[in-house]
């Protein structure tokens, strides 16, 4: 931005919004907004697809599953490195640096005529996802003026809870009109077009420091720990958890290698300073209760549920994956609208008491609403349960991180990418979760309903559709046919009580994160009441020296 590199700016990073006109801002947001929506939207409308690119790539189910796994990986792995190398380049051209590797990667990976190309592409486009996403939340926060920073918030939080529940309906179009491949290939352009507005708006200058202390043995036992953590968490269902000596394997050395990381921090906070997290950060009791309530609801709670929705669409009520993502859309755009409305209620308005409304809300939602839906609910009234849900995601993230993020000063960045950080861990717990209780509980109900079936009903079934097949069929393949339909009835009435379950279990989830918000609560209060008394002393000062 020609008109601030005239400027010679020393200025802390919490006023920089001061030399950022409002023309300015503006241009900003459009230009950090794209990149993030783009880079989230790929996390989930590659989701869709996977079943129409595993025969181009010559592989199965488990295989093509680490093209998400090896996504996961490589943005949660660079996380940490991103946070430490954007302050010797500045937050900006690590921002863009992020869309041009993320761009690279795309084109590829639509190119990509094996696994092991799809999976190596899909790892470089988690890095550039990682430089994004690291940077983007921290460039809005730092060009807002401190009143207006719930709006830019919730501007964000339009793009990152959006783009996932957009991903869908997105991948459905392409993949019925055009090609998987277009879900790749179409992030080129926009990339390109975002690389060059970014390259002309964004303040170079922003978050610059010109230092680069990293400590690599920590940074290693942390990656460890986090590449393990994640292929337990994603492969634990298909080698059956801990009857798996792999599953066992890389849950020790996960641990392991969380320790050595503990172990190392402590190391060089007491001889060379040189840590990889400045721990301080969590000396602000506002973003630690904040972080656990976030990881919690999110990966906990929001990530379930939006990973069971697309599997009750597709697998129980039989809709195609274009019709999946339009009756997921409603409740999408609820979540992009109440995301910039909660934003600005949150510069008007305390955070944490639109927080506990949408936490009492998502409440509601979880133990009353959600667990309504089965396998004899109509499509639009599915549709209908779910729009309190697209409410309270949107309503979710902006105070959280208002509150989170307020006092961090120079610290924000680092907040930012553990923020994500915790984000790619949570989902990865809340996905495994939701997979290990409804595989389980469909074949718990499907086990109870054959104890408790009675054999007379049980065959007087089977031969009153035998009577209908044999017209078709001769009567042995008949028998079988009718069989395979009581079977697939019972299979869908347990997968239908499975459903159910599954969302009503979520809530307890919602619950406990209830600790970490009650703790916010307390902490905010703690702060209101000695600013209180602070203005009353200064008062009574200024009454005494009258």
């Amino acid at each position: 931005m020609s008109s601030l590199e005239k400027k010679e700016i020393q200025i802390p990073p919490e006023k920089v919004y001061t030399l950022i006109s409002t023309k300015e801002r503006i241009f900003i947001t459009i230009s950090v907004m794209i990149g993030t929506f783009m880079a989230v939207l790929d996390t989930t409308i590659v989701d869709v697809v996977l079943p129409k690119m595993m025969g181009p790539l010559s592989t199965d189910l488990y295989g093509i599953q680490w093209v998400i796994t090896s996504y996961m990986i490589a943005a949660a792995t660079a996380l940490l490195f991103v946070e430490n190398f954007s302050k010797y380049i500045g937050y900006s051209y690590t921002f863009i640096v992020g869309i041009a590797i993320f761009t690279f990667a795309s084109f590829f990976c639509a190119s990509a005529t094996s696994l092991a190309q799809m999976i190596t592409f899909r790892s470089i486009q988690g890095i550039g996802e990682a430089f994004i996403m690291a940077c983007a939340q921290t460039i809005l926060i730092l060009t807002y003026p401190p009143e207006k920073r719930g709006t830019a918030l919730g501007i964000y939080g339009l793009g990152v809870s959006f783009a996932p529940a957009l991903g869908p309906t997105a991948g459905g179009f392409i993949t019925e009109h055009l090609n998987w491949r277009w879900v790749f290939y179409i992030n080129v352009p926009v990339g390109i077009l975002n690389i060059i507005s970014s390259f002309l708006v964004l303040p170079k200058f922003l978050g610059k420091e010109k230092i680069f202390h990293f400590n690599f043995i920590s940074y290693l036992f942390i990656a460890l720990a986090t590449i393990f953590l994640l292929i337990m968490l994603s492969k634990g269902q298909q080698y059956g958890w801990f009857q798996s000596i792999f599953i066992i394997k890389c849950l020790f050395i996960s641990l392991i290698s969380f320790s050595l990381f503990f172990a190392s921090e402590i190391w060089a906070s007491i001889y060379s300073k040189n840590t990889l997290i400045n721990w301080k950060i969590f000396k602000f009791p506002e973003y630690s209760w904040s972080m656990g309530f976030y990881f919690f609801i999110l990966g906990f709670v929001l990530y379930q549920i939006f990973y069971l929705l697309p599997l009750y669409y597709e697998n129980l009520k039989g809709l195609t994956t274009f019709q999946t993502g339009l009756h997921m859309l409603p409740p999408a755009m609820l979540i992009g609208t109440c995301s910039i409305t909660a934003g600005i209620l949150s510069d008007k308005f305390s955070p944490s008491i639109i927080l506990v409304i949408d936490w009492f809300l998502l409440l509601i939602i979880t133990f009353f609403i959600i667990p309504k839906l089965n396998y004899y609910t109509p499509a639009y009234k599915a549709v209908i349960l779910t729009l309190p849900l697209g409410i309270s995601v949107g309503i979710f993230f902006s105070p959280l991180t208002t509150l989170a993020m307020r006092n961090l000063g120079k610290l924000t960045g680092l907040g930012v990418a553990l923020m994500h950080y915790i984000r790619f861990l949570g989902g990865s717990f809340g996905t495994a979760i939701a997979t290990n209780h409804l595989e389980r509980n469909t074949k718990e109900f499907f086990l109870r309903i054959n104890e408790l079936q009675n054999w007379i009903y049980v065959k007087h079934f089977i031969y009153s559709k035998v009577f209908l097949i044999n017209k078709f069929f001769p009567l042995e393949l008949s028998i079988k046919k009718s069989k395979a339909l009581l079977y697939h009835a019972q299979y869908i009435q347990a997968l239908s009580w499975s459903f159910q379950e599954t969302f009503r279990t979520i809530g307890f989830w919602a619950l406990i994160a209830g600790f970490f918000l009650t703790g916010l609560i307390i902490t905010t209060l703690k702060h209101h009441f000695k600013s209180l008394i602070y203005i009353k002393k200064l008062i009574h000062k200024a009454e005494i020296d009258q």
